[in-house]
Parts: structure tokens; sequence; C-alpha cells
């Protein structure tokens, strides 16, 4: 049964997306369907005192739920986090991570492992495998093969096959950005220029795509055209930064799509999926569909194959 197919029902279990800068609770009925939710900026490395219990007995106490299991995804299984729930090998899905849950001692609480890829070029995922398993069972028609992109710091497009995780590859996009936004000369033409014009912004993302997707030789040489584009006044120092964010996103796709080919769907925060989707659209992949708000549906369903509550 996939989550939300009829109407809500008691409560039965809490499901915890806990990252590195934001703690977000969803109380959930026994079908998986969201009854409540509560965000703290409660991320990993920003706990209140108290901790990490701390911080779970209170969004536990907001949702008026103490007495329910628990199970939470993301980077509070990290090394840093609250337990270490170990990596899972590719290929992995919802049956391999339920069996490989993490519990904490003292908490009705299970994490959800990462996933690994080991090899040559390993490769890491960690709260990514939830939003995935999520995806599937709001879209079980994807289950039997496809792509999906899910864009944030460190952004992952993920093959599935047969509703597990074969194989991904994670790009530093949005990091790179930060840093050169942040600590470069990139940064510095829009720090004292008022926002740009929605067409100006528009224009300069789309130069920025094209330029890197057109770059056989890669996006190092590029980099500095994001200045020199200033310069010259072929782009606007206000919107200089959408130049830049549309080099590093064109990069990035430009690789992905010789690797892993288009995708079937873009998974994650509105926001950024919409501008992945301008990217995309840019090269010719118009119309990738969005999946916002999987990592509640995937933490049921892990739920479920582990029997911390009922089928």
């Amino acid at each position: 049964m996939n989550p939300q197919e009829s109407s809500p029902g008691p409560s039965s279990l809490i499901a915890l997306d806990w990252g590195t800068t934001t703690l977000r609770a969803y109380l959930l009925d026994a079908r998986g369907t969201v009854l409540a939710t509560r965000a703290e900026p409660w991320g990993i490395m920003r706990l209140p005192a108290g901790g990490f219990a701390a911080a779970f007995d209170d969004v536990v106490s907001a949702l008026g739920a103490v007495d329910l299991p628990a199970i939470a995804c993301g980077m509070v299984g990290s090394a840093h986090g609250w337990i270490a729930a170990p990596y899972c090998p590719v290929p992995a899905g919802e049956t391999e991570l339920a069996a490989a849950l993490a519990p904490v001692p003292d908490r009705r609480v299970h994490v959800v492992p990462g996933v690994e890829r080991r090899g040559e070029r390993p490769d890491l995922m960690r709260g990514e495998e939830t939003q995935i398993v999520g995806a599937l069972a709001l879209h079980p028609e994807l289950a039997r093969r496809a792509t999906f992109v899910l864009p944030g710091t460190h952004a992952k497009w993920a093959r599935v096959v047969d509703g597990r995780v074969h194989d991904f590859a994670t790009y530093m996009t949005g990091e790179l950005f930060a840093v050169l936004r942040d600590h470069s000369i990139l940064g510095r033409p829009a720090r004292d220029t008022e926002a740009p014009s929605a067409a100006e912004s528009a224009d300069a993302f789309a130069r920025g795509v094209r330029a890197a997707t057109g770059a056989p030789s890669g996006l190092a040489p590029l980099l500095f055209s994001a200045r020199a584009a200033v310069v010259t006044g072929a782009v606007a120092a206000a919107a200089s930064l959408d130049h830049l964010s549309g080099l590093l996103l064109g990069d990035e796709i430009r690789s992905a799509l010789a690797t892993a080919g288009p995708p079937d769907a873009l998974v994650g925060d509105p926001a950024l999926c919409a501008r992945y989707a301008r990217a995309l659209a840019l090269l010719g992949h118009h119309d990738v569909p969005v999946i916002a708000d999987a990592a509640p549906a995937g933490l049921w369903r892990i739920a479920v194959h582990a029997h911390i509550i009922p089928a």
C-alpha cells in the first residue's frame, strides 16, 4: 500500500528528517498519512542544550506523541550524529535499509543507514536514499528503471532498477557555489549592487548553463569567465551570481547526462528543483516532474518493512 491512500487514522509513527542544519518531524498514521509536522533549526551541528535527546524529546512533545516509535534519516546517522548508522552497499532499497536500521539506546528511535558505492570511485549518500524510497512509494511506476536527481549542497544523480539504488554520483555544485560566492573574486561584483531584475537573472543563468554545457574542456577554464563577463559588460554585476550558478549547474548536467542520461524525476526542495528544471529545459529536457516532501513517505515504508509499525 502507498502512503496517503485513505483518510487519516490514529497516529502511529514519528518520522524525522534530521540533517546538518534542520530537524523536520512528521507525525504519521499507520498508512503513512502526515497528521502534523514540526520544524526546528536543530541540525546536527546546532543542537539545543541537552543535545540530540533533548531535541528529540522537545519535538515529540510538541507533536503530542511521546509514546510512539520513531524512525530517522539523514546526517543524524553519521559519525557526527546521534548514532553512527553503517552504510548499505549498492544495490540497496527499502528492504536492505530496513534490515540495517541502527537503534538509539534509551529511546524508541531507529536510524536509517546511508548507501555506499565502493571501488575506484567510491561515493556515499545519507538521507537521499530515504527520499528515493519515498519517491518510489509515491510514484511506483518509476520503480522498474529510473534516474532521479536530488538537488542540494551535494546533489545526487541516482539510477534505480527494480526499486533499488544501483548506482549514483555526487556533485558538489551547491557547496562549490557557496565557496566561490563567499570566498573568491567571483562573488565580489554582486555584493555592492541591488538585486537583479527577473530578466537579468534569467538571462545570466541561461548564459551560464549554455556556456558550461557547450564546453567539452569542462568547468575550470570557464570559471574566470564569470568575472570577465561582468567586466566586459556581457552580464550585469547584479546578475553575476546567476551566471556563476548557471555555469556550475550546467557543468553538472553536462557531466551527468553523459553518464546517467536524462532524469525521470527531480526529488527534493521545490525551489531547487525548479532551478534544475529550468536548466534542463534550456537543454531540451522539458517538463521533468518534481517530487517534493518524499522523506516522510520513505521513512514510513522503511518502518513498515522493519516491522516498527504493522503493514
